[in-house]
């Protein structure tokens, strides 16, 4: 059988698919107000971000995108716009078709 990472490749041969890991409280986070809507960022373990909307009709509801390093806050600002594009405005969240 083929091996799915290369020898030479810097992996964590001990990730599990499909599982999170669980923020730490000493991660810091930065308000950005984007459109008339404030959002949290949160960076995560998985190199990402975690997008909480604190303005929205629905406690701590939000989004993660990952890889994030090296990102800009005009980029983090266009990932947010995203989001809210895909936001249902009767319901405050995203429906599934």
């Amino acid at each position: 059988m083929k091996p799915i990472y290369p020898d030479d490749g810097d992996v964590d041969r001990n990730a599990v698919p499909g599982l999170r890991p669980v923020p730490t409280d000493d991660a810091t986070s930065v308000t950005v107000d984007v459109d008339g809507e404030t959002f949290a960022l949160r960076p995560n373990e998985c190199d990402g971000t975690d997008y909480t909307w604190l303005s929205g009709p629905r406690p701590g509801y939000g989004f993660g995108v990952g890889p994030t390093l090296g990102l800009s806050l005009d980029e983090h600002r266009e990932n947010i716009r995203d989001f809210l594009a895909m936001v249902d405005p009767a319901t405050g969240r995203i429906e599934d078709d």
